[in-house]
């Protein structure tokens, strides 16, 4: 059952940022996100936090100038997703603009797993490194630094994961979660963290006299990597976070992006002079992530940092090739965890789990938000991987910290979960294959234990009605422009219509004439082909429909109830 409820309203904060300028609905919408001054939406550079304010960034900048100083090799070791994949670019971009011997390596995710593992050090060890610097993981490799250690190699952790009980011994660690570090913004992404470690180089550098006061690469060249990693890793959107990716979206829209990123938005049949939080995270964002799932995350690596068009665009192609098998491969594991769900109520559990011999392992995280965002219940979904083991990704609802919900296992069974970890909205498992059953029945007993039973209902926030006036394309254009994203969310209305016309189109969709107050809307009801009664309440969004180079207004409907 889905409720529509209004979102919590300011209206002294709303009407004092009119007072500054800001249009009334933006004012509405951003008073109701957390806003209070028009300060707070200021996207220039200047008021990001400065770099200073991470625990360990001056040690970590001191190193890697003395690494640079002496021509020593340094081996980014990175992750396997989008974030990873744009940290790393980041880095081998800046690193090697600041003067550094550097390269990458990124793990097999099927052969090694997550982080920095006495494997991949070993697998390191054979191009002999003189540093490396793990991006976007690394704050829960003990083993793995100390592996490091013993063969003579310092490790630099860059990483925004939380840690576990014990830290790495690392030479340096860069983490705004890490215990100690009073940095304001703990949502940003391995990317962001990277980012400002390579600001702090530069002003080591600079300090150094290698640059003169201002001299050294622009950093800002690199934001619209930063803006596509923040996105994808869907980290929640505070105030420093809309900055980066406010300017990385400028460039992009400026035509001032990498070679990479502008033939990836070729491929997949986006404009980058109107790039938005939606094509990072729903055109771009997926398809450098294929490259982890079904092949190897090097392919979206090079494709970021090369700076050969033609390559890149080959790159690009392949990378559109592999989400298409991917999204084939996702289709047939959706319809296979259907079937397995039909098996029980989930109206009876609070939580799901699923696991299927034949499943992937690089697209289970995908069917397990699919199920989660269906079902409205936090989901792990399973497949095989060696030695009799199965590998789980899970996906949360607002309301359950997923880890914290792993720790709770751990400690009331401990030794079943061989590895884990993750944060409040996706977490990683890996256990036996026996023990499924098993997990399933403790994650039960933990969801039931953490979650408030209110927060399995499902509930479709709006910020309320949008006056008559302000539903014009004008208004679709300007939220358009905003951020919008995790913990910022999109604008979503709700209203009373007339349905004056409806009819199936594509198969599945449901293209709609309704009518507001005398007023002629056109409207769409995606991957839905339900009819819908004579008059409705609806939840939409307003957006901007182009057909033959024409653009005009056109209403998207999440969810309605009968007038």
């Amino acid at each position: 059952m889905t409720r529509i409820t209004l979102r919590r309203t300011r209206a002294a904060v709303e009407e004092h940022l009119v007072s500054e300028g800001v249009h009334p609905v933006l004012a509405r919408l951003f008073a109701s996100r957390g806003v209070d001054k028009r300060r707070d939406i200021d996207s220039g550079l200047d008021a990001l936090l400065p770099p200073e304010g991470l625990l360990g960034i001056g040690r970590a900048a001191a190193l890697l100038a003395d690494a640079i100083a002496a021509q020593q090799r340094i081996l980014i070791v990175a992750d396997y997703d989008c974030d990873g994949a744009t940290a790393c670019a980041v880095g081998l971009r800046a690193l090697r603009a600041m003067g550094a011997k550097v390269d990458y390596l990124v793990p097999d995710r099927f052969r090694y797993g997550y982080g920095l593992t006495p494997e991949i050090v070993a697998r390191a060890a054979q191009s002999r490194p003189d540093m490396i610097v793990t991006v976007d993981n690394g704050i829960a490799s003990v083993e793995g630094v100390d592996a490091a250690n013993a063969l003579g190699i310092p490790v630099v952790i860059t990483d925004h994961h939380l840690p576990g009980n014990a830290l790495p011994a690392a030479a340096a660690i860069v983490n705004p979660n890490q215990p100690g570090c009073g940095f304001a913004s703990k949502a940003i992404a391995g990317v962001g963290v990277m980012f400002y470690v390579m600001l702090a180089l530069r002003a080591e550098l600079r300090r150094r006299g290698v640059f003169a006061p201002d001299g050294g690469p622009s950093l800002a060249e690199l934001l619209d990597l930063v803006a596509l990693g923040t996105v994808a890793d869907v980290v929640r959107l505070d105030r420093n976070n809309r900055i980066l990716v406010t300017q990385g979206l400028k460039r992009m829209r400026a035509g001032r992006l990498q070679v990479g990123l502008k033939a990836l938005f070729a491929v997949a049949g986006r404009v980058f002079d109107r790039a938005s939080t939606f094509d990072l995270g729903f055109a771009i964002g997926p398809r450098l992530n294929a490259a982890g799932r079904l092949d190897d995350m090097s392919l979206g690596i090079e494709c970021l940092s090369t700076d050969d068009e033609a390559a890149a665009l080959n790159i690009a192609r392949r990378l559109d090739e592999l989400n298409r098998e991917r999204r084939g491969i996702e289709a047939g594991m959706k319809e296979q965890a259907d079937a397995l769900i039909e098996r029980f109520d989930v109206g009876d559990r609070c939580s799901i789990s699923l696991y299927d011999p034949a499943w992937h392992q690089g697209v289970v995280g995908i069917v397990a938000g699919r199920l989660k965002d269906r079902h409205h219940r936090p989901v792990f979904a399973f497949a095989p991987a060696d030695a009799g083991q199965i590998r789980g990704s899970g996906r949360s609802i607002n309301g359950l910290h997923l880890r914290d919900a792993l720790d709770l296992v751990d400690k009331r069974a401990p030794g079943m979960l061989l590895r884990f970890g993750g944060h409040a909205a996706a977490a990683g498992v890996t256990l036996r294959e026996a023990d499924f059953a098993r997990f399933e029945a403790a994650l039960e007993n933990a969801v039931q234990e953490l979650i408030d039973p209110a927060d399995l209902s499902l509930v479709t926030e709006t910020d309320g009605p949008l006056e008559p006036s302000y539903l014009s394309l004008s208004i679709a254009r300007m939220l358009e422009e905003q951020i919008w994203g995790q913990g910022f969310p999109q604008p979503v209305f709700s209203g009373e219509f007339a349905v004056r016309n409806q009819r199936i189109v594509g198969e599945k969709h449901l293209k709609l004439r309704l009518d507001a107050g005398g007023r002629t809307l056109e409207a769409m009801r995606f991957n839905s082909a339900e009819p819908l009664p004579a008059r409705v309440n609806a939840a939409y969004r307003v957006s901007i429909n182009e057909y033959n180079g024409v653009q005009s207004l056109q209403l998207v409907i999440d969810h309605w109830d009968p007038a």
